[in-house]
């Protein structure tokens, strides 16, 4: 299985982008995707069961940020809206065979594959 993330950029403060995660070889059962700024450690950002019945966010961009998923493409979307420039960061996307419970959604050491990463500046 191999994650492939892509759609990072620069952007205003205020501003949207949507990053992609395609999955080649197989159809996992869920998906996340993870941040890490500059000098600080990675942290979570949301993830979702690739049926659609669960999905979690963090704090920092629930209401802002949409977590997605497209069958035909086997793609996973990340909507990001209201960008501030905390939003910064390398964005991962990352998967696990199995349907991954509320709670183990934010854990690192819970997801088995991961892709490279894609980079959002949120700056002026």
């Amino acid at each position: 299985v191999q994650l492939q993330a892509s759609g990072g950029g620069l952007v205003q403060p205020g501003g949207s982008l949507r990053l992609s995660c395609a999955a080649s070889g197989r159809t996992l059962s869920t998906y996340g995707w993870f941040r890490q700024a500059p000098g600080k450690e990675r942290e979570f950002v949301a993830g979702m069961r690739w049926s659609g019945s669960t999905t979690r966010y963090a704090d920092s961009v629930r209401g802002r940020f949409t977590i997605s998923r497209e069958r035909a493409s086997n793609t996973v979307y990340l909507q990001m809206n209201s960008l501030k420039p905390d939003d910064t960061g390398v964005y991962v996307c990352a998967a696990d065979s199995r349907a991954l419970i509320f709670s183990s959604m934010d854990r690192e050491n819970a997801y088995d594959y991961w892709g490279q990463g894609t980079l959002v500046t949120v700056s002026s």
